[in-house]
Protein backbone atom coordinates (compact mmCIF):
# COMPACT_ATOMS: atom_id res chain seq x y z
CA UNK A 1 0.00 0.00 0.00
CA UNK A 2 2.40 2.16 0.96
CA UNK A 3 4.76 1.43 -1.87
CA UNK A 4 1.93 2.16 -4.30
CA UNK A 5 1.48 5.61 -2.53
CA UNK A 6 4.87 6.49 -3.57
CA UNK A 7 4.57 5.15 -6.72
CA UNK A 8 1.32 7.36 -7.64
CA UNK A 9 3.22 10.65 -5.63
CA UNK A 10 6.57 9.86 -7.62
CA UNK A 11 5.09 9.00 -11.00
CA UNK A 12 2.94 12.29 -11.14
CA UNK A 13 5.58 14.77 -11.02
CA UNK A 14 4.31 18.05 -10.92
CA UNK A 15 6.01 20.41 -13.51
CA UNK A 16 7.09 23.04 -11.84
CA UNK A 17 10.05 23.53 -13.51
CA UNK A 18 8.61 23.78 -16.69
CA UNK A 19 5.99 25.88 -15.70
CA UNK A 20 8.71 28.51 -14.62
CA UNK A 21 10.40 28.06 -17.67
CA UNK A 22 7.53 28.34 -19.71
CA UNK A 23 6.77 32.02 -18.26
CA UNK A 24 10.77 33.10 -18.79
CA UNK A 25 10.28 32.08 -22.40
CA UNK A 26 6.81 33.99 -22.88
CA UNK A 27 8.37 37.13 -21.33
CA UNK A 28 11.26 36.95 -23.67
CA UNK A 29 8.75 35.95 -26.59
CA UNK A 30 6.28 39.25 -25.78
CA UNK A 31 8.27 41.76 -23.67
CA UNK A 32 11.70 41.36 -25.71
CA UNK A 33 11.05 45.58 -25.85
CA UNK A 34 10.62 46.23 -22.25
CA UNK A 35 13.45 44.60 -20.80
CA UNK A 36 15.46 45.78 -23.80
CA UNK A 37 14.46 49.28 -22.44
CA UNK A 38 15.54 48.68 -19.03
CA UNK A 39 18.70 47.33 -19.80
CA UNK A 40 19.65 50.34 -21.38
CA UNK A 41 18.12 52.61 -19.00
CA UNK A 42 19.64 50.78 -16.09
CA UNK A 43 23.09 50.44 -18.09
CA UNK A 44 23.16 54.53 -18.81
CA UNK A 45 22.10 54.71 -15.16
CA UNK A 46 25.30 52.20 -13.80
CA UNK A 47 27.89 54.57 -16.32
CA UNK A 48 26.45 57.79 -15.17
CA UNK A 49 27.34 56.89 -11.76
CA UNK A 50 30.57 55.02 -12.32
CA UNK A 51 31.93 57.88 -14.77
CA UNK A 52 30.82 60.26 -11.31
CA UNK A 53 33.38 57.80 -8.67
CA UNK A 54 35.87 57.37 -11.32
CA UNK A 55 36.27 61.19 -12.23
CA UNK A 56 37.93 62.80 -8.85
CA UNK A 57 41.39 61.28 -8.11
CA UNK A 58 41.35 58.73 -5.09
CA UNK A 59 42.75 60.95 -2.44
CA UNK A 60 39.90 63.48 -2.93
CA UNK A 61 36.99 60.85 -2.78
CA UNK A 62 38.50 59.07 0.14
CA UNK A 63 38.21 62.84 1.53
CA UNK A 64 35.06 62.94 0.34
CA UNK A 65 34.14 59.11 1.89
CA UNK A 66 35.54 60.92 5.80
CA UNK A 67 33.48 64.23 5.62
CA UNK A 68 30.36 62.29 4.54
CA UNK A 69 31.10 60.05 7.65
CA UNK A 70 31.39 62.90 9.95
CA UNK A 71 28.63 64.26 9.19
CA UNK A 72 26.57 61.69 9.55
CA UNK A 73 28.53 60.05 12.99
CA UNK A 74 30.37 63.47 14.47
CA UNK A 75 33.00 61.11 15.90
CA UNK A 76 36.63 60.50 15.02
CA UNK A 77 36.79 57.02 15.37
CA UNK A 78 34.24 56.28 12.56
CA UNK A 79 36.14 58.52 10.15
CA UNK A 80 39.44 56.92 10.64
CA UNK A 81 38.18 53.96 9.99
CA UNK A 82 36.93 54.99 6.97
CA UNK A 83 39.55 56.65 6.11
CA UNK A 84 41.80 53.63 6.73
CA UNK A 85 39.81 51.31 4.79
CA UNK A 86 39.76 52.96 2.04
CA UNK A 87 43.47 53.62 1.63
CA UNK A 88 43.42 50.27 2.22
CA UNK A 89 41.64 49.15 -1.21
CA UNK A 90 43.96 52.24 -2.63
CA UNK A 91 47.34 50.67 -1.13
CA UNK A 92 46.26 47.14 -2.77
CA UNK A 93 46.15 48.69 -6.06
CA UNK A 94 42.49 47.67 -6.40
CA UNK A 95 40.91 50.99 -6.36
CA UNK A 96 39.40 50.80 -9.57
CA UNK A 97 37.84 47.70 -9.41
CA UNK A 98 36.67 48.99 -5.78
CA UNK A 99 34.81 51.69 -7.42
CA UNK A 100 33.25 49.50 -9.94
CA UNK A 101 31.86 47.63 -6.80
CA UNK A 102 30.61 50.62 -5.28
CA UNK A 103 28.71 51.45 -8.38
CA UNK A 104 26.93 48.30 -8.43
CA UNK A 105 26.51 48.96 -4.70
CA UNK A 106 25.15 51.66 -4.86
CA UNK A 107 22.66 51.47 -7.74
CA UNK A 108 21.58 48.12 -5.91
CA UNK A 109 20.38 50.41 -2.65
CA UNK A 110 18.89 53.24 -4.77
CA UNK A 111 16.72 50.53 -6.25
CA UNK A 112 15.84 49.14 -3.32
CA UNK A 113 15.26 51.96 -1.16
CA UNK A 114 12.90 53.64 -3.62
CA UNK A 115 10.74 50.68 -3.82
CA UNK A 116 11.29 49.14 -0.05
CA UNK A 117 10.55 52.09 1.42
CA UNK A 118 7.20 53.67 -0.18
CA UNK A 119 6.42 49.27 0.36
CA UNK A 120 7.17 49.03 4.22
CA UNK A 121 5.18 51.98 4.85
CA UNK A 122 2.25 50.49 2.58
CA UNK A 123 2.66 47.37 4.32
CA UNK A 124 3.00 48.64 8.39
CA UNK A 125 -0.44 50.62 7.38
CA UNK A 126 -2.32 47.18 5.86
CA UNK A 127 -1.28 44.46 8.15
CA UNK A 128 -3.18 42.13 5.57
CA UNK A 129 -0.91 42.98 2.06
CA UNK A 130 2.44 42.08 4.65
CA UNK A 131 1.25 38.92 5.65
CA UNK A 132 0.85 37.81 1.90
CA UNK A 133 3.91 39.60 0.81
CA UNK A 134 5.88 37.76 3.70
CA UNK A 135 5.84 34.56 2.04
CA UNK A 136 7.16 36.34 -1.18
CA UNK A 137 10.15 37.82 0.63
CA UNK A 138 11.08 34.92 2.68
CA UNK A 139 11.33 33.20 -1.31
CA UNK A 140 13.06 35.99 -2.65
CA UNK A 141 15.84 35.58 0.47
CA UNK A 142 15.95 32.16 0.73
CA UNK A 143 16.42 31.21 -3.15
CA UNK A 144 19.71 30.37 -4.02
CA UNK A 145 21.30 33.01 -5.59
CA UNK A 146 22.53 31.29 -8.21
CA UNK A 147 18.99 30.42 -9.52
CA UNK A 148 18.50 34.47 -10.11
CA UNK A 149 21.36 34.23 -12.57
CA UNK A 150 19.46 31.93 -15.38
CA UNK A 151 16.83 34.67 -16.16
CA UNK A 152 18.82 37.64 -15.90
CA UNK A 153 20.95 35.94 -18.06
CA UNK A 154 18.21 35.20 -20.55
CA UNK A 155 16.49 38.86 -20.27
CA UNK A 156 19.65 40.54 -19.46
CA UNK A 157 22.57 39.01 -21.00
CA UNK A 158 25.62 39.46 -19.77
CA UNK A 159 26.96 42.85 -17.50
CA UNK A 160 26.49 44.75 -14.91
CA UNK A 161 22.72 44.90 -15.40
CA UNK A 162 22.23 41.00 -14.52
CA UNK A 163 24.57 41.35 -11.97
CA UNK A 164 22.08 44.52 -10.25
CA UNK A 165 18.94 42.89 -10.83
CA UNK A 166 19.92 39.79 -9.31
CA UNK A 167 21.60 42.01 -6.59
CA UNK A 168 18.32 43.75 -6.05
CA UNK A 169 16.33 41.02 -5.76
CA UNK A 170 18.53 39.32 -3.28
CA UNK A 171 18.42 42.57 -1.04
CA UNK A 172 15.18 44.34 -1.77
CA UNK A 173 13.47 42.43 1.78
CA UNK A 174 15.31 43.31 3.99
CA UNK A 175 14.77 47.55 3.61
CA UNK A 176 10.98 46.69 2.97
CA UNK A 177 10.87 44.97 6.50
CA UNK A 178 13.02 46.71 8.63
CA UNK A 179 10.50 49.82 7.04
CA UNK A 180 7.99 48.52 8.15
CA UNK A 181 9.37 47.26 11.27
CA UNK A 182 10.26 51.17 11.74
CA UNK A 183 6.97 52.57 11.21
CA UNK A 184 4.97 49.88 12.80
CA UNK A 185 6.73 50.53 15.76
CA UNK A 186 5.93 53.97 16.13
CA UNK A 187 4.07 54.32 19.59
CA UNK A 188 0.63 54.61 19.19
CA UNK A 189 0.71 57.81 21.41
CA UNK A 190 2.64 59.96 18.85
CA UNK A 191 0.36 58.79 16.25
CA UNK A 192 -3.11 59.89 18.20
CA UNK A 193 -1.15 62.98 18.93
CA UNK A 194 -0.61 64.03 15.40
CA UNK A 195 -4.37 62.80 14.31
CA UNK A 196 -5.60 65.21 17.48
CA UNK A 197 -3.50 68.38 15.98
CA UNK A 198 -5.24 67.73 13.17
CA UNK A 199 -2.33 66.23 10.71
CA UNK A 200 -3.56 63.96 7.55
CA UNK A 201 -2.43 60.68 6.65
CA UNK A 202 0.39 61.81 4.73
CA UNK A 203 1.39 64.37 7.40
CA UNK A 204 1.30 61.68 10.36
CA UNK A 205 4.11 59.50 7.77
CA UNK A 206 6.02 62.27 7.19
CA UNK A 207 6.73 64.45 10.39
CA UNK A 208 5.59 61.58 12.59
CA UNK A 209 6.66 57.69 11.60
CA UNK A 210 9.23 58.48 9.30
CA UNK A 211 11.52 60.43 11.52
CA UNK A 212 11.05 58.08 14.67
CA UNK A 213 11.54 55.18 11.93
CA UNK A 214 14.78 56.68 10.41
CA UNK A 215 17.59 54.88 12.47
CA UNK A 216 15.39 51.77 11.11
CA UNK A 217 15.42 52.81 8.05
CA UNK A 218 19.01 53.55 8.13
CA UNK A 219 19.40 49.59 9.63
CA UNK A 220 17.67 48.91 6.51
CA UNK A 221 20.01 50.71 4.40
CA UNK A 222 23.11 49.02 6.07
CA UNK A 223 21.31 45.61 5.84
CA UNK A 224 21.29 46.19 1.62
CA UNK A 225 24.50 47.30 1.26
CA UNK A 226 25.77 43.96 3.14
CA UNK A 227 23.29 41.81 1.13
CA UNK A 228 24.54 43.97 -2.04
CA UNK A 229 28.33 43.38 -1.05
CA UNK A 230 27.72 39.40 -0.53
CA UNK A 231 26.80 39.32 -3.91
CA UNK A 232 29.90 40.86 -5.91
CA UNK A 233 31.50 38.01 -6.84
CA UNK A 234 27.90 36.26 -7.81
CA UNK A 235 27.99 39.29 -10.32
CA UNK A 236 31.45 38.70 -11.52
CA UNK A 237 30.21 35.54 -12.68
CA UNK A 238 27.77 37.06 -15.23
CA UNK A 239 30.38 39.54 -16.49
CA UNK A 240 30.26 42.09 -13.85
CA UNK A 241 33.38 44.27 -13.35
CA UNK A 242 34.15 44.69 -9.59
CA UNK A 243 35.85 42.83 -6.81
CA UNK A 244 34.56 40.07 -7.75
CA UNK A 245 36.44 39.74 -10.86
CA UNK A 246 40.06 38.83 -9.34
CA UNK A 247 37.86 36.88 -6.67
CA UNK A 248 36.02 34.35 -9.43
CA UNK A 249 39.51 34.61 -11.32
CA UNK A 250 41.78 33.13 -8.01
CA UNK A 251 38.91 30.65 -7.60
CA UNK A 252 39.40 29.56 -11.34
CA UNK A 253 43.76 29.27 -10.88
CA UNK A 254 43.69 28.55 -7.10
CA UNK A 255 45.52 31.08 -6.33
CA UNK A 256 45.31 31.79 -2.70
CA UNK A 257 47.17 35.28 -2.40
CA UNK A 258 44.42 36.70 -4.91
CA UNK A 259 41.87 35.32 -3.24
CA UNK A 260 42.63 36.16 0.09
CA UNK A 261 43.93 39.48 -1.20
CA UNK A 262 40.58 40.73 -3.16
CA UNK A 263 38.49 39.16 -0.10
CA UNK A 264 40.32 41.43 2.32
CA UNK A 265 39.67 44.48 0.19
CA UNK A 266 36.15 43.39 -0.34
CA UNK A 267 36.13 43.36 3.82
CA UNK A 268 37.60 46.83 4.20
CA UNK A 269 34.89 48.15 1.70
CA UNK A 270 31.85 46.33 3.57
CA UNK A 271 33.32 47.76 7.24
CA UNK A 272 33.98 50.96 5.49
CA UNK A 273 30.15 51.40 4.67
CA UNK A 274 28.72 49.73 7.61
CA UNK A 275 30.83 52.34 9.49
CA UNK A 276 29.72 55.49 7.42
CA UNK A 277 26.46 55.13 7.32
CA UNK A 278 25.44 53.37 10.94
CA UNK A 279 23.12 55.93 12.40
CA UNK A 280 21.62 54.63 15.82
CA UNK A 281 18.83 56.31 17.89
CA UNK A 282 19.69 58.64 20.59
CA UNK A 283 18.17 59.30 24.04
Amino acid sequence: MIDRLQDLITGAKIPFGRAVADGFDLLQDHFTGFFDGLEIGLRQGIEVLAAALAFPPPLVLIALFAAITWGLQRRVVPVLIVTACALFALNQGYWLLTMQTLTLVLGACFICMAIGVPLGIYAAHHPRFYRALTPVLDLMQTLPTFVYLIPVLVLFGLGMVPGLVATVIFALPASIRLTELGIRSTPTALREAATAFGATTAQRIWKVELPYAFPQIMAGLNQTIMLSLSMVVIAGLVGAPGLGVPVVRALNQVNASLGFESGAVIVAVAIMLDRMLRVERRA
